[in-house]
């Protein structure tokens, strides 16, 4: 363990980045398997050794600088994906309204009928049933 510790020290690591292009190595791997492409493993391969570099590499700043780029990309994609996950798991218990108004997403108790719905953020009141 003391080896891998002097081993990866003044190098960048792994982060988000690395992750995600993991990720999609082994998406495509499977994917891959399952239609048996063969020269999709180039591609497999060329992501893992884009990681392992990115991982080895001692130049940090660029590095950092590539995985702020990439979560500034992905921020607003992962947050609709989160987002939707919640809804999907809040589906029995609770309703999503957007106000008519100024189109804020309101989440109200499933199954009081017709109510009076005001949103927090312009006011405005609308009746839905729940």
């Amino acid at each position: 363990m003391d080896f891998l510790r002097r081993m990866m020290a003044g190098r960048y690591g792994s982060d988000q980045l690395n992750n995600a292009l993991l990720l999609i190595g082994l998406v495509l791997l499977v994917i891959e398997w399952i239609t048996g492409w063969r020269w999709m493993s180039a591609f497999v391969l060329a992501l893992l050794l884009l990681c392992y570099f990115r991982m080895f590499s001692r130049n940090i700043q660029v590095r950092y600088a590539e995985n702020q780029r990439f979560l500034r990309w992905w921020g607003p994609i992962g947050t609709r994906l989160r987002n939707a996950r919640l809804r999907f798991q809040d589906r029995k218990t609770h309703r999503y309204f957007k106000c008519p108004n100024c189109k804020q997403h309101l989440r109200v108790p499933r199954g009081r009928g017709k109510i009076n719905i005001t949103c927090p953020h312009c006011h405005q009141s609308f009746i839905r049933k729940s």
